[in-house]
């Protein structure tokens, strides 16, 4: 059995073939919705999407690290980081 792979263009075509809209209208609004998730996230809020999941940003602590090349070890800055916790209802319709 092949693996189903979801891409932003496979599911604008879902979307079109579903509601009735053209491809090009679908991919517009699927630009949109990942758009808008992104800016919410980039200004740390959360995007909390009813029996799918919940994203948030979160605090990656600065840390020493060792370059594998040369063994010299590095200071690594703190960071943000995006992060995706799943739903009850997703996690049951996956098993």
């Amino acid at each position: 059995m092949a693996k189903a792979i979801a891409t932003k263009k496979t599911l604008a075509e879902a979307l079109a073939g579903e509601l009735g809209l053209t491809k090009k209208a679908a991919a517009e609004a699927v630009t949109f919705i990942f758009d808008e998730m992104a800016e919410t996230l980039k200004d740390g809020g959360t995007v909390d999407i009813n029996g799918f999941g919940k994203f948030t940003v979160k605090n990656r602590a600065g840390r020493t690290g060792v370059n594998p090349r040369t063994g010299e070890t590095l200071e690594i800055n703190p960071s943000k980081v995006p992060a995706f916790k799943a739903s009850k209802t997703l996690k049951e319709r996956v098993k």
